[in-house]
């Protein structure tokens, strides 16, 4: 993981983004919340499985999926597959040693 912080490279209302292999961070405080980048952590492993290109085409497709079906931005977001993982699973530090290949396709 390389972390880099920038906040004007993110909207407003995020906090990081995670660019394979690349975590942008707004804040610097933010590399000490080891349950923000466990979480960052997870979507690295999430592109690298998918071959980074095809993750961004399946987020990009399910998030269009998502607000269309819940007609609300922030509700589509927490709704895609591979945010609903990592979400889910932040808080445990050792997921990363079980976890399944393509493990976001239990949160479809």
């Amino acid at each position: 993981m390389i972390i880099i912080v920038r906040p004007k490279l993110l909207r407003k209302n995020f906090n990081g983004m995670t660019l394979w292999p690349f975590v942008v961070l707004k804040h610097q405080s933010l590399k000490e919340d080891l349950i923000f980048l466990n979480h960052e952590s997870i979507h690295l492993r999430q592109q690298s499985e998918l071959l980074v290109i095809f993750f961004y085409v399946w987020y990009g497709i399910e998030f269009l999926f998502r607000w269309i079906q819940f007609g609300n931005r922030h509700k589509a977001y927490r709704n895609i597959s591979f945010e609903r993982e990592a979400y889910h699973h932040e808080s445990d530090f050792s997921y990363l040693k079980s976890r399944s290949i393509f493990g976001f396709l239990k949160f479809i």
